[in-house]
């Protein structure tokens, strides 16, 4: 059982201790002045007891609100900010995970010059006689990089930095960035739009290669988007929204579409040319062969009958004739989209940078946290233009990355959950960030160099945010109107004002690709573009789809790995553009053929010990003119092995096995519900719970919702301190998840449909776990939970053979108690630890305890105030990650709980029903809402 508050074991109770200590009253280190214990605590501040602040945290520049967790100053739970746009109370796994980047061991610490230390004095003395001299000619030599900002203060800083030097150059560059969907509103409309589509309010969704339900900055929104449209309950008899998706890799949004087409770059152009043309648009349609035929047929049907509610969706990826020809789709069906107005200024991208720095143009570069020197394009060889520069080069971030060890100076950066900030949402929305701990390092803010480079000696992040706000508040009102904002995490009526919908005219799209294998370069899900590489929750999370850790690996379809004589861990050279790249091969259904799908972020040289060495450098084939889809691939074996891991293997679904993972089409669920399954007389020696037992928690998961994105497992990991194991361990078999995300395969191998199941503890009424135990380490508590007690284990395994689920893990060795993988036993990873919840020592058994942490704070506050505990005021860590609400939990002895009320759904059904275990986790069965003119008869 995890009790409240318990201690940490031997170092790792000292370590917490004195940082503790350190990160109250003064930075990491040694303190600044004598450390007295306060005898008046200060304001609102209860020992022991958390305190929870709003702030935002950035994604590619994006901001997202959060919640976050803190025990007297020490940041250790991150949750979505209901009030916020793009979190809307929810989460994902780089929002979860950054609570790990924050206590990093490999995190710069130092200034650095030539790679030797130095100090932040000893960088001004550098500085500021060239920033003189620079005035001369308004700055011709200075160039500033940095990665997407929406920042209104950082913003304001460049723009004052011009009044300077009016000759300054300002340069953009994000990995997965926006200037494929730009240039395509450009085409479209004549001017530089930002589009922003609206799924809510979309009956009928076509995806052209992409992914809404995938990674990235609106990941969230999209989620909580998703489950609006596609809530199969008995209130939605009315209807579910039908998504359609035509794409040459498999996506999270192909996974959990009705209907997936899987075509090559060329058939993909074919089928948008041919919708375009049935719409009214003036363009030679091609013709189209089975089976995209009626599949056109049955889309243009469905998008024509829902217009106004019928949205058509293209890749950032998509090149820019593809982008500006689904506009002008949108524009005919006139669908659910707000067209934002287009950011003030348009930066110069690294391509000018790169070719200054190569031509002698640049005296100074200043670099915010942007690693060019990783993930440019590899015929820029920015690198190179780096090392070979004679400017006075600086980059400032977080980490000494690739590009940090080439410039002349790096500064280390704040975190930013260590900083003041403000950010915008995809739709405009503000937010204010704060920091919520002391800088742990002597770090300084982006802010501050900025106002370095302005003239200003001693900017603060905080001064420079209040200024941006106080010339947009009255004088009068500006102290409320900060407080509020801090207090809610967003600026109210911030968001960018939608324009009228404009015209779009229909472009010319260019010739079909080169016939031949193609090579996709796509974001991965969990280190995004290699940012998040040196993050071991990141690293160690399953990849929906493929469940792989600790890497990546050239997909393609099954036959297409065949027909080449390759199969899973064969390691395959890539050839392109001259260039060579060896990656691993992993065979996954539903890939088009002739295509192979590799995820950015890995091969990194500088990323820490933790991501540095893992997966290809995906990277190396990127050029300026084919950064999403690498044509004239070729193939060949290098003759050697490495192993995949994965961390479960996907099952294909047959015959009774569906019973695992049901499926049913919506016009069929409500009038033939699922069959209970039969009663079968319990085996457990535990008494079944009494009908005057307080309560009864419980959970259901709705499968239908469920977009496997893993930020349950993430949350769960960041609560519960489930610690991280390593490569090694999980080559082995081995890993601590206590919740796990199972992938399902219904259909044929030529039309997979993936199915996404969360399994934790399923908190059996009858727990097979239970009677096996010789110490009665496995028990129920009062209220019905199947608990562990720690400190009774002692490691038989005897629960865990006996669980037909497999939800528990054993601690084969000291994972965070002294045989931690890496750099895991540094004594900064100990401030992440939740204090409510133990750390456990090898040779316990462990699993999900339904946050029974969190259950016992909102009974004793509940005590205090002398009432029952309400609906909905225990909400367990994967239930608040969810983007898709996915998951209920409650009281199922509350008639009018949630819970309570889906397990009266039609589709609901217990895991396993039939072993008679009488599950508290229960789900609702998978329902499509198919057209009837595509529907394949079952195997």
């Amino acid at each position: 059982m995890t009790p409240p508050a318990g201690p940490l074991l031997g170092r790792r109770q000292a370590a917490l201790g004195l940082l503790a200590s350190a990160l109250t009253l003064t930075s990491c280190g040694q303190p600044e002045e004598e450390i007295l214990p306060y005898v008046n605590k200060p304001e609102g501040l209860t020992p022991g007891v958390s305190m929870r602040f709003a702030t935002s945290l950035p994604m590619s520049g994006y901001g997202r609100g959060v919640l976050a967790t803190t025990y007297e100053g020490r940041p250790v739970k991150l949750e979505g900010n209901p009030r916020h746009p793009a979190s809307q109370g929810a989460t994902d796994v780089f929002t979860e995970a950054a609570i790990f980047s924050l206590y990093d061991p490999d995190r710069s610490r130092s200034v650095r010059r030539e790679g030797r230390v130095d100090t932040w004095e000893g960088f001004e003395a550098a500085l500021l006689p060239r920033l003189a001299a620079a005035e001369a000619d308004g700055g011709a030599g200075l160039r500033l990089l940095t990665g997407r900002q929406t920042s209104p203060t950082l913003l304001r800083l460049i723009a004052d930095l011009r009044g300077r030097f009016p000759a300054m150059r300002w340069h953009v560059h994000e990995p997965v960035g926006e200037e494929a969907a730009r240039a395509g509103a450009q085409l479209a409309f004549g001017t530089p739009l930002t589009v922003l589509p609206r799924l809510e309010r979309a009956r009928v969704i076509l995806a052209l290669d992409a992914d809404p339900l995938g990674p990235g900055p609106e990941q969230i929104r999209h989620g909580r988007a998703f489950a609006a449209i596609r809530s199969a309950r008995r209130d939605n008899a009315g209807g579910l929204a039908r998504l359609y998706a035509v794409e040459p890799g498999f996506s999270t949004t192909g996974a959990k579409a009705d209907h997936r087409l899987a075509l090559a770059p060329a058939g993909l152009r074919d089928f948008a040319l041919a919708l375009a043309a049935r719409l009214g648009a003036d363009l030679p349609a091609p013709t189209l062969p089975a089976p995209m035929a009626p599949f056109l047929d049955a889309v243009v049907q469905d998008l024509q009958g829902a217009r106004g509610a019928a949205l058509v969706l293209a890749g950032p990826w998509a090149p820019p004739e593809m982008q500006a020809l689904v506009h002008w789709i949108n524009d005919r069906l006139e669908a659910p989209v707000d067209h934002l107005p287009p950011p003030p200024e348009q930066p110069e991208d690294l391509a000018a940078l790169g070719a200054a720095l190569r031509g002698g143009g640049v005296d100074t570069l200043v670099i915010l946290d942007a690693n060019p020197a990783y993930d440019a394009p590899a015929d820029l060889d920015f690198a190179g233009a780096l090392r070979g520069t004679g400017a006075f080069t600086v980059h400032s971030g977080p980490w000494r990355n690739e590009t940090g060890a080439l410039c002349r100076w790096h500064l280390p950066q704040h975190h930013p959950l260590e900083d003041w900030a403000d950010l915008r949402a995809t739709d405009g929305t503000a937010s204010i960030a704060q920091p919520l701990i002391r800088p742990l390092y002597a770090t300084r803010s982006a802010a501050w160099l900025l106002g370095l480079l302005r003239g200003e000696l001693s900017l603060t992040a905080h001064a420079a945010v209040r200024e941006t706000w106080a010339a947009r508040w009255a004088a009068e009102s500006f102290e409320a109107n900060w407080r509020r904002a801090l207090h809610d995490g967003v600026v109210p009526d911030s968001a960018a004002r939608p324009l009228p919908p404009p015209a779009a005219r229909p472009p010319a799209l260019p010739p079909a690709p080169d016939e031949g294998p193609t090579l996709l370069l796509r974001p991965d899900p969990t280190v995004w573009d290699g940012r998040h590489a040196n993050n071991p929750w990141l690293q160690e999370c399953p990849k929906p789809l493929t469940r792989q850790v600790w890497g990546n690996a050239a997909l393609m379809a099954p036959g297409e790995a065949e027909r080449h004589g390759l199969r899973k861990g064969d390691v395959v050279q890539l050839h392109a553009g001259g260039r060579v790249l060896e990656a691993a091969v992993l065979p996954l259904p539903g890939m088009a053929a002739g295509v192979v799908m590799l995820s950015l972020g890995y091969g990194r040289q500088r990323a820490g010990a933790i991501g540095n060495d893992l997966g290809a450098n995906a990277y190396r084939l990127r050029r300026q003119d084919a950064l999403w889809e690498v044509s004239r691939l070729q193939l060949s074996p290098a003759g050697r092995r490495e192993e995949v891991l994965q961390l479960q293997a996907a099952h294909q679904l047959e015959g009774e096995a569906r019973e695992l993972l049901p499926e049913r089409p919506f016009s069929d669920f409500l009038r033939h519900p699922l069959e209970p399954a039969p009663k079968v007389p319990p085996t457990s020696l535990f008494k079944p719970l009494e009908p005057d037992a307080p309560v009864a928690w419980g959970m259901v998961i709705d499968s239908t919702l469920c977009i496997g994105c893993n930020a349950c497992v993430v949350a769960c990991q960041a609560e519960n301190n489930v610690p991280v194991v390593g490569p090694g361990e999980v080559a082995k078999g081995r890993d601590m998840h206590w919740l796990r995300i199972d992938t399902y395969w219904h259909g044929s191998e030529a039309r997979p449909r993936p199915g996404f199941q969360p399994v934790p503890c399923m908190h059996c009424e009858a727990a097979p776990c239970e009677p096996v135990c010789p110490v009665a380490a496995s028990v129920h508590d009062a209220e019905g939970l199947n608990v562990q007690v720690y400190n009774r284990c002692i490691g038989t395994r005897f629960c865990q053979g006996n669980c037909p689920y497999k939800v528990r893990r054993f601690n084969f060795h000291g994972y965070a108690d002294g045989q931690e993988y890496a750099n895991q036993g540094e004594p900064i990873v100990a401030a992440h630890y939740n204090p409510d919840v133990t750390v456990r020592s090898r040779g316990v058994m462990e699993k999900c305890t339904y946050c029974v942490q969190r259950i016992s704070a909102a009974r004793r506050q509940a005590e205090k105030e002398d009432r029952p505990v309400a609906e909905g005021e225990v909400r367990t860590a994967c239930q608040s990650a969810c983007p898709a609400q996915a998951i209920q939990f409650g009281d199922l002895r509350k008639e009018t709980a949630a819970v309570s009320r889906l397990r009266h759904e039609p589709q609901h059904y217990a895991l396993l029903g039939h072993l008679g275990t009488r599950p508290r986790t229960t789900y609702l069965a998978q329902v499509r809402n198919p057209n009837p003119a595509l529907e394949e008869p079952e195997a």
